[in-house]
């Protein structure tokens, strides 16, 4: 097909009813077969949009007018949405975005798994979608002379200013906003990362919801830090919940947020917060979940799935800072965990300790590596958890998952399409998926996770 055969041109006004969404919630439209899509659009609307892009196959459109609306959509309430990349279905109903996840997740595992006739159920969500991130992370920069802090607009690096986020727990707000009035008090210039100069790429605030504690992380091109004990007293006045003021240096040209040198600069090393019973320390790059009221809800249903009775050996591949280990502890005899991190094999560590539970030992290294080893010294679990990163379990893991022939697997899954890859690789081994649960965790963004339960074939 070459470019004159398309049904449709650059800059064309289109006419078109809304089929389908997209994973990342971007509306699709048919022209004589030829995919269109167009974000903020919804199933079911007939819109009037602009053609920007074609490829061969498919092309993009932006929305111009909706022409008739479905009862789903909603006016966004936050003033940026249509410029900020941090939420993308602030357009649909809290209800219509959980059916658009749990769809998500069933048209992925049918389509991708070969997994059908499984039960997945309606998504799980919450009361308050709004306010929910405990942790935010700002990129700082400079306009027309003045301190700006903010979000990246979509698919671009420059930043939308903004004083405060709907999705944001209202104390990140408050920090961020001091924060930016105190760099500009003292000059502090910001990152460029084009020219690679400038003090102040990044702050980080870190919340514990439960314990009130604050955690401000300045992330800094250098170790230089100007009027570095006023800044300090200044965080202390504006900011009374303030516990931990901490410094991390990057000096890589590089969009990661992190450098590796961190440094106290006052208060404590981490802060505390509460997943149930359970007690987190929180230093400034471990890995906790952003929003805890669904963490809580996601791993209440991991310890339902693994349906311990306290004779049971859990493995926890991609453990992270103990979460769910210690989540799992409390119901099993004895729970190994292994993580890459060995920052966070030492907050794992830490955790167990605090919370005074002797029956969870961590190992550092690749699960993929170390599952192996302890299998050929005789570990034999009954339970094998996995939470692995957005790209999946690694093939390897799969293969000793396979071979150890645990009861039961319990699978969290921040990806439906590694999801699925990985569950049909499970099935193909002698497990059987039974049940499926999405859960809420990103309310207004098109993320899902789930919790999956398989059960060893007899």
């Amino acid at each position: 097909m070459n470019q004159k055969k398309l049904p449709v041109q650059k800059n064309d006004i289109v006419t078109v009813e809304i089929e389908d969404l997209t994973h990342e919630g971007a509306g699709v439209a048919k022209i004589e077969g030829y995919a269109l899509f167009i974000p903020n659009t919804i199933p079911g609307e007939v819109i009037e949009a602009k053609v920007l892009k074609t490829n061969k196959g498919y092309g993009f459109a932006k929305l111009l007018t909706v022409k008739e609306e479905v009862q789903s959509r909603i006016e966004p309430p936050c003033p940026i949405f249509h410029e900020c990349g941090g939420c993308q279905i602030q357009h649909l109903n809290y209800e219509a975005q959980l059916d658009f996840k749990r769809n998500q997740v069933v048209n992925v595992l049918e389509r991708l798994g070969g997994i059908k006739d499984v039960p997945v159920y309606p998504t799980l969500g919450m009361e308050e979608p709004w306010k929910y991130r405990n942790k935010s992370q700002v990129p700082f920069g400079e306009r027309d002379g003045q301190l700006i802090a903010g979000f990246y607009q979509k698919r671009s690096h420059r930043i939308i200013d903004m004083d405060h986020c709907i999705i944001q727990q209202e104390e990140n707000d408050i920090a961020i906003q001091a924060i930016k009035e105190i760099a500009a008090r003292y000059q502090i210039k910001p990152y460029d990362e084009e020219k690679h100069r400038g003090t102040l790429r990044h702050v980080v605030v870190r919340y514990g919801k439960k314990t009130g504690e604050l955690m401000v992380v300045l992330v800094t091109r250098g170790k230089e830090l100007p009027h570095k004990q006023n800044i300090i007293d200044d965080i202390k006045e504006a900011l009374p919940k303030v516990t931990s003021i901490v410094q991390n240096i990057n000096g890589n040209k590089t969009n990661v947020i992190f450098g590796e040198k961190t440094l106290l600069l006052w208060g404590e090393e981490y802060i505390h917060d509460y997943i149930g019973d359970i007690r987190f320390a929180i230093s400034a790059r471990s890995f906790y979940q952003v929003n805890p009221v669904q963490t809580q809800v996601l791993y209440e249903k991991a310890l339902e799935y693994a349906d311990l009775k306290g004779h049971e050996t859990v493995i926890d591949a991609y453990c992270g800072i103990g979460t769910i280990s210690l989540f799992l502890a409390q119901k099993a005899k004895k729970v190994l965990g292994v993580e890459i991190v060995p920052e966070a094999i030492s907050d794992a560590k830490h955790n167990a300790r605090i919370n005074s539970l002797d029956n969870v030992d961590f190992a550092v290294g690749e699960a993929e590596k170390v599952i192996p080893w302890w299998y050929s010294q005789g570990v034999r679990p009954e339970v094998l958890v996995v939470d692995p990163p957005r790209k999946g379990c690694d093939e390897k893991l799969l293969e000793t998952i396979i071979q150890m022939k645990a009861e039961r697997v319990v699978y969290v899954s921040c990806n439906p399409a590694t999801l699925a890859r990985d569950l049909k690789v499970l099935e193909e081994g002698g497990y059987q998926t039974k049940q499926v649960q999405p859960v809420d965790m990103f309310p207004q963004s098109t993320h899902v996770e789930s919790v999956t339960q398989l059960t060893l074939k007899q």
